[in-house]
């Protein structure tokens, strides 16, 4: 089994003239040599109707935090891609770096911040715990935890690329 392998050309091929065309044709936007736990067409089809990815910058700091502060699950990654489980619930990861031909490639390389104005909710982590781990990770902590108007404890954390998680339980 292997990975389907996103291949198009890169943005800076689109200005060779026809005799250099050839250098890009062989350019792929996935960098890893690594065999994947299953194939990108049958993870696919095995996504919810409604899934989550997020675009990060690099790959091996995100996956870090989203094991060591919120402890996620990490099914399978690589300098690619990544699929992780928090809470129950899978979601991917995607380097910038395989998005080259996305109309996003320009934003996503100014740096600008991510995800401004979404919110990620996970119940059932501990708010506290992870408010301690996000620290001992030295990761930003947007709001310590707290117990809420709403029925939560929660804190808030930002992941490496500005994407913030609200964690908590429900308040007995």
């Amino acid at each position: 089994m292997t990975w389907a392998i996103l291949v198009s050309r890169p943005r800076f091929c689109q200005d060779y003239v026809p005799r250099d065309i050839a250098k890009c044709d062989n350019l792929s936007m996935q960098k890893s040599k690594k065999t994947p736990w299953m194939p990108a067409d049958e993870y696919g089809r095995s996504l919810p109707s409604f899934s989550l990815n997020l675009l990060v910058r690099r790959m091996s700091h995100s996956v870090a935090f989203y094991e060591n502060v919120l402890g996620a699950e990490v099914v399978y990654w690589d300098e690619d891609f990544a699929a992780l489980r928090v809470g129950g619930v899978d979601f991917m990861l995607h380097a910038d770096h395989t998005y080259e031909e996305h109309p996003w490639v320009d934003p996503l390389a100014s740096g600008m911040m991510r995800g401004l104005g979404a919110e990620l909710r996970a119940l059932g982590l501990d708010p506290d715990e992870v408010e301690a781990r996000a620290r001992g990770a030295r990761a930003t902590i947007v709001e310590e935890a707290k117990d809420k108007p709403h029925g939560w404890r929660e804190t808030m954390i930002a992941d490496p690329d500005g994407y913030v998680w609200a964690v908590g339980v429900k308040i007995p």
